[in-house]
């Protein structure tokens, strides 16, 4: 009898850890957005937070459902996907909003703001001409050129006017990726393929700040407990791989993540020991993966 309720108590416990596990898994990834959202909304101001990040982690993700259809793997880890990839529409929609807003504003800002003195055409608001012309003047500083999409104009590329714009790409990537996949899905060699380059693409997320301190000989402005979550995260993301013998580009390209971070903890303390140049000449910058 005490044999039987011990089973089933480390049955429970073991259920317990493997929902946890799982929310984990599903939920992890959008966490540290969280807060980056929350700054964005309440500053009004989304310079800090490069949007390619979203670019990166959306074409990572798209390809990894796409994986699924030709090798099975975790519905949590399909979960994961979905959630990351609805939770970087969210911030691509907060960004474009916020972006905008603060180029109409600099635009009237550079046109009525001179030190503190009115505009010299208004100086003359006796004369109707001089008046219009005002008028006329300010339209057109207020005018912001806008970027579209379907322009498919590279130099813009990412960098629209419409959030609308964003949704079309990512539908066309969709579409253009989907049909790919459906043509080549009985090809082993193209699934293998598929799902290294979904897992590899976000496995590489981390380099763009590995390199900007590799430049800059510092670690200055970089949130050391964010790279401690990071590589707390990707470790047990990897280790989850393992256990629940995800396809092997998973493990490997966590494993490859994992490095990505300790490198980034190395740098750390590596520049805080040996200070390569005075703190007065350090480009502060932002880590993609941070943000």
């Amino acid at each position: 009898m005490e044999d039987e309720v011990f089973n089933q108590f480390v049955y429970v416990i073991n259920q317990l850890v493997s929902w946890i596990a799982t929310l984990a898994i599903i939920f992890g990834g959008v966490i540290p957005y969280i807060p980056q959202y929350r700054d964005i909304q309440r500053a009004q101001n989304a310079e800090g937070f490069s949007t390619y990040v979203c670019l990166v982690l959306l074409i990572a993700n798209i390809l990894r459902i796409l994986f699924r259809f030709g090798r099975y793997f975790e519905t949590a880890l399909l979960w994961q996907s979905i959630i990351m990839i609805t939770t970087m529409l969210i911030m691509l929609n907060l960004c474009t909003s916020v972006r905008v807003a603060s180029e109409l504003s600099t635009k009237r800002r550079s046109f009525t703001d001179q030190g503190g003195r009115q505009p010299f055409l208004f100086s003359f608001s006796f004369s109707p001409f001089f008046l219009s012309e005002a008028t006329d003047s300010k339209d057109e500083e207020i005018k912001v050129p806008k970027k579209f999409f379907m322009d498919f104009d590279w130099n813009y590329f990412w960098v629209w006017s419409r959030f609308v714009d964003y949704l079309q790409c990512v539908l066309a990537f969709i579409l253009v990726a989907a049909y790919v996949t459906y043509l080549l899905l009985d090809s082993v060699l193209f699934v293998e393929t598929l799902g290294f380059l979904a897992v590899f693409t976000e496995a590489m997320l981390g380099t763009p700040q590995l390199y900007c301190n590799y430049q800059n000989k510092s670690t200055e402005g970089m949130s050391i407990k964010m790279v401690l979550m990071w590589t707390s995260g990707d470790t047990f993301k990897t280790g989850y791989f393992l256990l629940t013998q995800a396809p092997m580009q998973f493990w490997i390209c966590g494993i490859l993540q994992v490095c990505v971070d300790i490198a980034i903890v190395s740098q750390v303390y590596y520049y805080s020991r040996y200070p390569q140049k005075p703190a007065s000449h350090i480009t502060h910058t932002t880590s993609a993966k941070a943000l």
